[in-house]
């Protein structure tokens, strides 16, 4: 017997196209930059992925699970490395069962807009509009970086683009939008972007604006300990870099 939230998750998802670049290539890219140092999956790995995939779990929540699950454990600051994918797996099925949750009856009735806004910090179509300018902007950055020729950086802009499409398709068709978790996504949206960003930019740029984030920390330096001066200079450098490179913030409390 089919469960009656995944029969009705499978039939909007009939609807919806698959606009991401590759399932299990994000996948795989997510769960390596998390983890921080290249590795190769195992054939385990590859298979859970497909199984996710023939079962229909959106990409977006499955980067979620990855995602929560590696703030979780390194928030224990742990020691044992990471090496295989099979450590999400539960919080992914975690993620999977409140997302289908959240579609339940969405096929059966129109939602009632006004009572679900009051459920969620901004009204849906608020939500929406900036996810939908955002999608934009990124693809315009996408198009024109393409035009001096393809990098790490425009790969990343394209897949990002593909996932704000996804997400703001899901967050239309929810019936319970929930926007904690889009911004859990969006979190792990920027943080690929701005891996990308920091990947691409020569030595000698990022030089440049360390040296000017310096400058701007000095009068503050002696009043800070070391650990808070390496993580503000650290935001202040991707601030700048993404002002230059004109990456909008997608996060919601950007609206």
């Amino acid at each position: 017997m089919v469960d009656k939230s995944e029969s009705v998750a499978n039939d909007s998802r009939a609807d919806q196209p698959l606009n991401y670049f590759s399932y299990n290539t994000e996948i795989e890219d997510a769960f390596i930059r998390r983890r921080g140092k290249h590795l190769h999956l195992c054939p385990l790995d590859w298979a859970m992925m497909d199984v996710w995939k023939e079962r229909g779990i959106p990409l977006h929540v499955v980067l979620r699970g990855i995602e929560h699950w590696f703030d979780s454990y390194e928030s224990r600051k742990p020691k044992r490395p990471v090496n295989t994918l099979l450590y999400c797996q539960e919080e992914v099925e975690a993620q999977y069962a409140e997302w289908l949750e959240s579609r339940v009856g969405s096929h059966e009735e129109a939602p009632d807009e006004s009572e679900n806004d009051a459920k969620t910090p901004f009204p849906r179509a608020v939500v929406l509009a900036h996810l939908a300018r955002s999608r934009e902007e990124l693809m315009k950055l996408a198009d024109a970086r393409r035009q001096t020729g393809a990098d790490e950086f425009c790969e990343a802009l394209t897949r990002a683009t593909a996932l704000l499409e996804e997400l703001e398709y899901d967050y239309a068709a929810a019936v319970q939008p929930d926007a904690r978790r889009l911004e859990d996504s969006l979190t792990g949206v920027e943080r690929m972007l701005s891996d990308a960003l920091r990947a691409t930019v020569s030595t000698n740029q990022l030089d440049e604006v360390r040296d000017e984030v310096k400058a701007q920390l000095r009068p503050y330096r002696a009043y800070m300990d070391a650990s808070a001066y390496e993580q503000t200079m650290g935001n202040l450098v991707l601030k700048r870099l993404r002002d230059q490179f004109g990456v909008p913030r997608l996060s919601l409390f950007y609206l």
